[in-house]
């Protein structure tokens, strides 16, 4: 049958989550009705392998860089809209269908899923810092930070091709405004946040250094509201110990974030990158 959707998966040394991420999404699916490109860049492990199954292309190349690897999964794409997926994010089928049927509706773009977070594993204080952030950003989320992102055919005339930014989904964010972008409450992707402190102050520095980065392009994000964070408490949405680690982790993010400058950092961040304690062996 012919493909109703493409789904792009770039993915740099993935090999513990890969496989269990494929499974999900082609669950249930008809044979053909996804047209998947795993693109595996600059791995060291055995992403290609892990990846390699019936119904899904697996793309090699040696040039490292997440936005590299997008322009050559969507370069190998059969069809329209494309899915965007990040390898350590679960996404299933009924999702994605559900994100092809908005990205069809009139005057969509682009659209994301609703993101659940799997803490298992993740330290007290990191569990009381995502409460906060997520608390604060929930009435801005759009297309970033959910790892995954859909674009129909207009929509990826604005987004592509694809500069060489950090932030990929921060770019495809800022190329739509308003109703052009929606979130749509019937697909959800399952994502996991670092497990330590450190793990989570670094994705944060590579976080603000690509929103630097934006900014210079004339993109500039929609950056959180502090002042909310009165509300969160008061409203006991948030404990004030909550809020305490969040402000302290925040002041500590910043502080790394001047000492490091202008300096680039391209790896995966593997806080969130362990295997699926439910997935098969």
């Amino acid at each position: 049958m012919k493909p109703t959707v493409s789904v792009v998966i770039p993915a740099h040394n993935e090999e513990a989550v890969v496989s269990a991420g494929l499974d999900l999404l082609l669950a249930g699916t008809e044979p053909g009705e996804f047209d998947v490109v795993v693109v595996a860049n600059a791995c060291t492990d055995r992403t290609a392998r892990a990846a390699a199954r019936e119904g899904v292309r697996v793309l090699e190349t040696a040039t490292p860089g997440k936005v590299n690897a997008l322009r050559l999964g969507d370069a190998a794409c059969r069809v329209f809209p494309r899915v965007y997926l990040d390898a350590d994010v679960r996404l299933d089928a009924a999702s994605v269908r559900a994100l092809a049927a908005a990205a069809a509706r009139p005057g969509v773009l682009a659209c994301a899923p609703v993101p659940e977070w799997d803490l298992r594993g993740t330290g007290p204080v990191v569990r009381r810092v995502h409460r906060v952030h997520d608390r604060l950003i929930a009435p801005s989320r759009a297309l970033a930070g959910v790892g995954v992102y859909i674009l129909n055919e207009e929509g990826h005339r604005r987004a592509f091709p694809m500069p060489d930014v950090i932030s990929d989904d921060g770019w495809v964010d800022g190329c739509f405004h308003g109703a052009e972008r929606a979130v749509v409450p019937e697909a959800r992707s399952v994502v996991r946040p670092p497990r330590t402190v450190r793990a989570h102050l670094r994705r944060r520095v590579r976080v603000r250094r690509g929103n630097r980065q934006l900014a210079g392009l004339g993109r500039p994000g929609r950056g959180l509201r502090l002042g909310a964070l009165g509300g969160l408490v008061a409203g006991r949405a948030v404990s004030p110990l909550d809020a305490a680690c969040y402000l302290a982790v925040l002041a500590a993010d910043r502080l790394l974030t001047r000492l490091r400058g202008g300096a680039a950092d391209w790896g995966t961040d593997t806080g969130s990158r362990h295997r699926d304690p439910t997935a098969a062996s």
